[in-house]
């Protein structure tokens, strides 16, 4: 992805710049045409895809401040405060530095004649294109102001869910790389020198001594190139996982496929589908062009696959049920209630419930997860306390009973 600056002209024959991430510089055209913009100009911004993307960790917005964003810039709307001045006091709100200057971005830009929607395009690494559709459905059917709260809500539920799988997985990280962190101390520091004893012995010492203290010589004298292993490994797993279709795929595979975790993960997709596609609609985005936009919310090139064919059958008349029920990594309750859904016309209360039902789904795995991995984390430091004892006080053991 690169940043493309632009230049181009609305319906009113005002000229509107910008900055959009895209692929290519078609994409870009294509981009700004469905926004109904005459293109004049388009550059590419290498500098700027350097600041954004490989400096963006110094720069962030938090969904969070997001939420309060637009529920607050809402609430003004609703009050019939201009955007221009409910904007710049939100600029004022604001304590993140780098989001008041892109608040400030935006009020410039809805000031000179863009749109709302138009204005948050051109900073596409802080408002996606899910925000932007959204924005821009609500500006075109007079609901800018509730189309804004609902998006604050489900975008605060999704923040809330991440919170919940994240803060499941710190406390096994935590103690696992403090396992990792005190092994590899012991192994450089301490075993050495309770092994002296051993080799100086000059008995046979079982295989799994002779094992430890080789890996404890190897760690003393060799331990960059431990490093160097780790951080190329590290480095080679996330370029091939990232980087390359292939990769990523096989990744994403293993991810909804692998035991206990995958049910978990395969929820969290289908909750961030239904999540995301129920406020699209909500939000007056007609079906094929929120399905586009869903395809880059879920994060899954499995689920990115599926959707890219429900768009196909849906544009050719067909039925998004029937679409999804195709795809075998699709819980077919999901289908079923789908297509009550579109029978009864009452398709956005379904999507509703299916997001709360696979809600409560993740919440109650989450739960069970938290309970497994403790005895787990005991069997582990078990084993790894057990081996330290086999291989070396074991073997003292034997000397002492020689002598």
């Amino acid at each position: 992805m690169s940043l493309f600056s632009y230049k181009a002209k609305n319906e009113k024959n005002q000229l509107i710049e910008g900055v959009v991430d895209a692929i290519s510089e078609d994409v870009v055209v294509i981009l700004l045409l469905e926004k109904g913009l005459s293109v004049l100009e388009i550059k590419k911004q290498n500098y700027k895809y350097f600041e954004n993307k490989i400096l963006g960790f110094l720069n962030k917005v938090k969904v969070k401040e997001k939420v309060i964003f637009f529920r607050q810039l809402s609430v003004m709307v609703d009050a019939n405060l201009p955007i221009v001045k409910a904007l710049g006091i939100l600029v004022k709100q604001s304590d993140n530095k780098y989001f008041k200057s892109i608040i400030a971005g935006i009020a410039d830009e809805v000031d000179g004649g863009a749109k709302l929607s138009q204005a948050m395009a051109t900073y596409p690494h802080v408002f996606s294109d899910f925000y932007t559709n959204i924005i821009a459905s609500g500006e075109s059917s007079g609901r800018l102001s509730e189309v804004m709260i609902y998006l604050a809500d489900q975008q605060g539920k999704d923040y809330d869910l991440q919170s919940k799988v994240r803060g499941a997985m710190i406390y096994p990280a935590i103690i696992l790389a403090g396992l990792f962190i005190v092994g590899l101390i012991i192994m450089i520091f301490v075993v050495p020198q309770m092994t002296q004893v051993l080799k100086d012995s000059g008995a046979r010492l079982p295989l799994v001594t002779r094992i430890l203290i080789g890996l404890a010589d190897f760690l003393k004298y060799y331990w960059f190139l431990v490093v160097i292993l780790v951080v190329a490994i590290v480095n080679g797993f996330f370029f091939f996982t990232r980087r390359t279709i292939k990769g990523r795929r096989i990744f994403d595979l293993f991810k909804i496929k692998v035991p206990g975790f995958g049910t978990i993960a395969v929820n969290i997709y289908v909750v961030r589908m239904t999540r995301s596609l129920n406020t699209l609609l909500k939000g007056g985005v007609p079906v094929s062009r929120a399905l586009k936009v869903v395809k880059r919310v879920v994060g899954n090139v499995i689920y990115e696959e599926m959707i890219d064919q429900t768009i196909k059958d849906v544009d050719e008349g067909g039925s998004l049920s029937e679409s999804i029920l195709a795809n075998k990594y699709m819980p077919a309750l999901v289908s079923q209630m789908i297509n009550v859904g579109e029978e009864t016309g009452k398709l956005e209360d379904i999507l509703d419930k299916i997001t709360e039902f696979y809600s409560r789904e993740i919440d109650n795995s989450v739960a069970n997860l938290s309970v497994l991995i403790e005895p787990l984390i005991m069997i582990i430091l078990g084993i790894v306390v057990g081996g330290f004892v086999a291989a070396v006080i074991l073997p003292m053991w034997q000397l002492s009973a020689v002598f």
